[in-house]
């Protein structure tokens, strides 16, 4: 995101609220460590700063937040009641029944004897998640296909914030990304995230995808903007939303059902979505002002292709190993985004389970994912793996 709001002309400044992955943010602007600097607010006013882009909503739960809120600086993510949309799993159950756009059958438990009731009361395949959403939530999604696969899940779940039991619906997943800015929805594009560990979708639900592809829509092509997003529109006007919002669906039934709605770009379509805009950092700082936008497009960006470069024993974050070099040859043309890398006696080296994410953008999908592969294979570490199936299965949407 820094590079590309920096080669559209803005200067960019990061606040680091993580322990890790310091390096990468570093190259493209100046960084402020939260350990050395306890609040980014003070750090607005110095540098006199047009508007901030969370990556992540836990900026929203900080001992900041209220002095971040009541700077005035304008924030690319929604606040108070509407970032509840993402944070409260519940939530979207809710306001979904309310505007009768269509969700899968879901129950909250509170401890471990009310969810093993409740799947026996209804014995079905059950996606576990966290009732709060957050990057440190006591429960990441589980995926079962069966519902004796979700029972023998049960036991072994935190249950300090409860748990989520979402009907499991299949593999027909896609998403939707738009602005809600001016009281109107502009869409963005339509994504798929490959969010299985291995080729063929196979393996866990990652921490995070191993790839994701984009399509350019602003015309809402697959119709996911129009049935599950537009019918909150009354929400959006009456909570004073503005900012991203995203839907990832399931088709069912030949209908799109909402599993959940995110407030923000994400790390794995953001920088395709930006990359295919112009003018970012303008319609960027209108958004976070609720303004009204105007949209427009980079003429031959239409698709985009992101892999990620996996290291030792991802997506198992337990297992770690030494920090080793990390090898490139040639040079890249597209984007490269490292994350869990640090220099050292001239070398670049892996430190964590994700080293980066390749990422191009093209005209055509098959060129954009043929350019992503291209240059992914000029990164080599020992232990490190990709997916080599990204755009293979998933795609178009509604596909299994």
């Amino acid at each position: 995101m820094m590079r590309i709001l920096r080669d559209d002309g803005a200067k960019v400044l990061c606040y680091l609220t993580r322990s890790y992955a310091h390096y990468p943010p570093s190259l493209e602007g100046l960084v402020f460590d939260s350990g050395k600097f306890p609040s980014p607010v003070p750090l607005l006013e110095k540098n006199k700063v047009d508007f901030v882009l969370p990556m992540s909503i836990d900026w929203a739960q900080k001992e900041w937040t209220k002095d971040l809120l009541n700077s005035g600086v304008p924030i690319l993510c929604p606040a108070g009641e509407a970032l509840k949309l993402e944070r409260e799993r519940d939530l979207a159950r809710v306001l979904c029944e309310k505007y009768e756009i269509p969700f899968p059958r879901s129950y909250f438990a509170k401890d471990l004897q009310t969810a093993q009731r409740i799947l026996k009361k209804d014995p079905r395949p059950y996606v576990i998640k966290n009732p709060l959403c957050g990057p440190t939530s006591p429960i990441h999604t589980i995926v079962c296909e069966d519902a004796e696969d979700t029972l023998h899940w049960l036991p072994r779940l935190d249950f300090g914030e409860g748990v989520f039991l979402q009907e499991y619906l299949g593999r027909a997943e896609a998403g939707h990304f738009a602005f809600v800015s001016g009281g109107e929805i502009h869409s963005l594009a339509t994504n798929q995230e490959y969010k299985r560990a291995f080729h063929g979708n196979q393996g866990v639900v990652a921490g995070a995808p191993l790839g994701g592809l984009v399509e350019r829509d602003p015309q809402d092509k697959y119709g996911l903007a129009r049935e599950l997003i537009h019918p909150l529109l009354p929400w959006f006007r009456e909570t004073k939303f503005h900012g991203p919002v995203q839907v990832t669906a399931m088709k069912s039934g030949g209908r799109w059902h909402v599993l959940e709605y995110n407030v923000r770009l994400g790390v794995t379509s953001g920088a395709m979505i930006l990359r295919m805009l112009k003018n970012v950092p303008s319609v960027l700082n209108q958004v976070a002002r609720n303004e009204k936008i105007n949209l427009q497009w980079e003429p031959n960006l239409k698709f985009g292709c992101s892999i990620t470069f996996a290291w030792f024993g991802y997506p198992y974050t337990q297992i770690s190993g030494p920090h080793l070099p990390l090898k490139t040859k040639g040079k890249f043309d597209c984007d490269v985004w490292w994350s869990e890398v640090e220099p050292a006696d001239g070398k670049l080296f892996a430190t964590g389970h994700r080293i980066g994410d390749v990422v191009a953008v093209d005209s055509a999908l098959p060129r954009a994912i043929q350019r992503a592969y291209r240059n992914i294979e000029k990164i080599s570490c020992l232990a490190s793996y990709y997916r080599q199936d990204i755009g293979q299965s998933l795609w178009p949407p509604g596909s299994n």
